[in-house]
């Protein structure tokens, strides 16, 4: 079967959008050949910084021919109407028409008719014209002599020549034409815009690619990435140092070159004295160029490693050379950063009301940067007003979040005073990504508490799923407080996620404070700082997928899971201990007695039956329903005992000695006796196994 060959080359493609580019542009292709009536053996998409290529094989030399029936009037109808099924099917005369006849409907005509299908080749050259014309780039442009044209083609960078070539291994290959405003399909392309610059024409893929290598392009963008990696700890490793990997600078390099040269540069040690993440942020954003370590050391050596497009004849002596530049000077910029955040601002007395307020002292670099970031009067949000306003509240739910937590009241304040100061720092203008870690820095050498240089940086934490959590008390409070304040602002602003949307990142909030509730084994009633009901039931939804994530059930998780509950810790152990419970024997044979009891008392109070709000011992006939109102005494009070300590174990292992008057109950009474008094009591004594077991959880909502 035939193969298909599409390459669109073009000028430089940002790194950022090729990988998905190449991934649209094998969709789109596929889904359009498919619709069309064609089939394929598979289909594999490549990316360069020049060019998007597909590689489709085994696809249909044409598409099937396709049957259609098409049902028109009774062979009784007017003449009109049959006319119009006749054009409309495609046929001369009622002749050609088949009559079919129905029970009830009596005969109608239908048309049979066979449309052929077609070569893959015309269906290829009318697909591909709107697929590159249409293409879904975040951004484009308009290029050349045809760009002032109405209608003009839109392409992310121009676009340069177009590869489309099909036919199978025996025989050969032919240029499906097509034309896209003054480009047609052929099958000539160009490699390395330096080393070989002469077309290449090729047949199909196999040829393709091992031209391109020759002509210094390789292919396929994970080989570009493995090589990359591979030279890069090569040569760090052979001058006795190893690469700080970056997987994100890796895809963004490997986007940057198609005949990658690993080379390895050097700057001044004096650089080293910036703190390593301001040197890793400068070479990384300005250079697009790794660091490097001696091996296991916490901070950096003084070379770093660059990629090259280039096989350069000195071995690359002028691009390290020509980088090594740049990078003294971004550092240079970066060392100035570092050492002006560190001296006094010009216009300290505009500060002393700010000062005044926050109980800054402005001797002090960081609080400086505090106090300018609240004279300044710098929005965090239009309706939620400035940073300072937003650090006065953070203040005061910390103050009472340390009752919680137990950390140090005056290093908690004195924490979440000084967190959002390096906002007004040179190195986190500069490098956003730094907001945090700069501000311990700087804490820590205006001689602050190691506790809260630690909790200035940890009070973003954690950011993500993965990210570590604060790393104390006090880090964990401020932490706490910055995210409560977050949610409880946005909700009562009406800015809440919606579907994909989540501009604020509220939902990592949340799961941030989940993680840290749990995981630092935290007792905090919500409703004393979220009293939006909406805001619990948010919590509510991140904390089941967080357990879920963990593996708990879901129908577990929903038993345990009430409106009104606010202290997330005392949901998750009881769903822990549900979970161990429930899988055990006795749990089983509970649960579906359990289940039977509440199942027949539901039926019951729907039919409006009319059940006891308690039970009499004096109607107990039976030893079988004696027993069992003996066991649900001893096990709700014992449950509830355990229950009111927080021992979830045990009041499950409580209500297991249910198990055995349960199953006993059902077999040896009939709940719904003649006599109304008894059924009424007897429903009663089911309606205390549900009250029993629900001091623990919902058993009715549980699977099984």
């Amino acid at each position: 079967m035939p193969d298909l060959l599409l390459e669109l080359r073009s000028e430089e493609i940002p790194a950022r959008m090729q990988r998905k580019a190449a991934g649209d542009l094998k969709k789109l292709v596929t889904d359009a050949l498919v619709e069309a009536g064609l089939t394929y053996e598979g289909a594999r998409e490549y990316w360069t910084p020049r060019r998007l290529t597909l590689d489709i094989r085994g696809l249909n030399a044409r598409s099937s021919d396709v049957r259609e029936d098409i049902k028109g009037p009774a062979t009784s109808a007017p003449e009109q109407a049959i006319q119009g099924f006749l054009r409309k099917a495609g046929l001369a005369s009622v002749t050609e028409a088949h009559v079919h006849s129905d029970p009830k409907k009596g005969d109608f005509y239908v048309a049979h008719t066979v449309k052929p299908g077609r070569p893959a080749d015309e269906i290829i050259a009318e697909v591909m014209p709107g697929i590159i014309r249409n293409f879904p780039w975040p951004k484009s442009m308009r290029s050349g002599a045809a760009s002032a044209r109405p209608g003009a083609l839109r392409w992310v960078r121009p676009l340069q020549s177009i590869v489309c070539t099909f036919g199978s291994e025996t025989e050969e290959t032919r240029v499906v034409p097509f034309e896209v405003d003054g480009l047609v399909a052929g099958n000539v392309t160009y490699g390395h815009r330096f080393h070989a610059p002469d077309a290449i024409t090729v047949r199909r893929f196999e040829d393709y690619s091992a031209n391109l290598e020759k002509a210094k392009v390789v292919l396929d963008a994970e080989r570009r990435k493995q090589i990359i990696a591979t030279d890069a700890n090569n040569i760090a490793f052979a001058n006795g140092l190893e690469l700080v990997e970056d997987e994100g600078l890796l895809e963004e390099v490997s986007g940057l070159v198609e005949w990658p040269q690993v080379l390895m540069g050097t700057f001044e040690e004096e650089f080293l004295a910036i703190p390593s993440e301001i040197i890793r942020l400068t070479i990384k954003t300005n250079q697009k160029c790794f660091v490097t370590r001696k091996p296991g050391a916490d901070t950096l050596s003084n070379h770093f490693i660059l990629v090259s497009n280039i096989e350069a004849k000195d071995g690359g002596k002028e691009i390290v050379h020509g980088n090594g530049k740049v990078v003294r000077a971004r550092l240079s910029d970066a060392k100035h950063f570092w050492q002006r955040d560190q001296r006094d601002l010009p216009d300290l007395d505009t500060l002393k009301a700010s000062a005044e307020k926050f109980g800054l002292d402005l001797a002090k670099p960081l609080d400086q940067r505090m106090a300018k970031l609240d004279a300044l009067n710098v929005t965090f949000h239009a309706k939620l007003g400035t940073q300072g306003a937003r650090v006065e509240r953070i203040r005061k739910l910390a103050a009472e979040l340390a009752k919680v937590t137990g950390a140090d009241a005056a290093l908690v304040d004195r924490a979440v005073v000084l967190a959002k100061a390096d906002l007004r720092t040179e190195a986190v203008g500069e490098f956003p990504e730094l907001q945090g870690i700069m501000g311990r820095k700087y804490a820590a050498l205006q001689g602050e508490d190691a506790a809260v240089a630690e909790a200035i940086e940890d009070h973003w934490k954690p950011n993500g799923p993965s990210d570590r959590l604060p790393g104390d008390k006090i880090g964990v409070t401020v932490a706490l407080a910055d995210k409560l304040d977050t949610l409880t602002g946005f909700w009562a602003i009406d800015e809440k996620p919606t579907g994909s949307k989540d501009p604020y990142a509220l939902r990592r909030a949340a799961l941030g404070v989940i993680r840290m509730l749990l995981e630092k084994n935290i007792r905090l009633p919500l409703a004393s700082v979220a009293k939006d009901a909406d805001l619990i039931a948010f919590f509510h939804d991140r904390l089941k997928v967080y357990l879920r994530d963990l593996g708990a059930r879901h129908d577990l998780i929903d038993a345990v899971l009430t409106p009104e509950a606010d202290d997330l810790l005392m949901v998750a152990r009881r769903v822990e201990a549900l979970t161990a419970f429930i899988t055990s024997e006795d749990g089983q044979n509970l649960l579906a007695g359990t289940k039977r009891a509440t199942q027949l008392l539901a039926a019951e109070e729907k039919k409006g039956t009319v059940v006891e709000g308690a039970v009499s011992a004096d109607l107990l006939k039976l030893e079988a329903e004696k027993a069992l109102y003996a066991a649900v005494e001893t096990a709700s009070k014992e449950a509830a005992a355990a229950v009111a300590r927080e021992d979830f174990r045990s009041a499950m292992e409580a209500l297991s000695a249910l198990r055995a008057p349960v199953d006993q109950f059902f077999t040896d009474v009939l709940v719904n006796d003649e006599d109304p008094a008894i059924r009424a009591n007897r429903l009663a004594l089911l309606a205390a196994i549900r009250a029993a077991t629900g001091t623990v959880a919902d058993f009715s909502k549980i699977a099984g």
